[in-house]
């Protein structure tokens, strides 16, 4: 069974937060309001959907899925 990764491009962000609000147990946000990965980003199971879904609704593109 893969896994799941997720990875915040900090250059892409521009703190629209969409990703927090639509999957606060994967993302959290600096000082700034810039989104990053919690811990190595790996996706715990039963969130795959809501990282896709994070990854759907980034305006900037910024978050990057990948299956390991």
């Amino acid at each position: 069974m893969s896994k799941l990764k997720i990875r915040v491009d900090q250059d892409k962000c521009q703190g629209h937060a969409r990703c927090k609000s639509l999957a606060p147990e994967l993302f959290e946000l600096d000082d700034y309001g810039n989104a990053h990965e919690i811990g190595d980003g790996t996706v715990p199971d039963g969130l795959e959907d809501k990282a896709w879904l994070a990854q759907t609704n980034c305006p900037e593109i910024a978050i990057e899925v990948t299956e390991e």
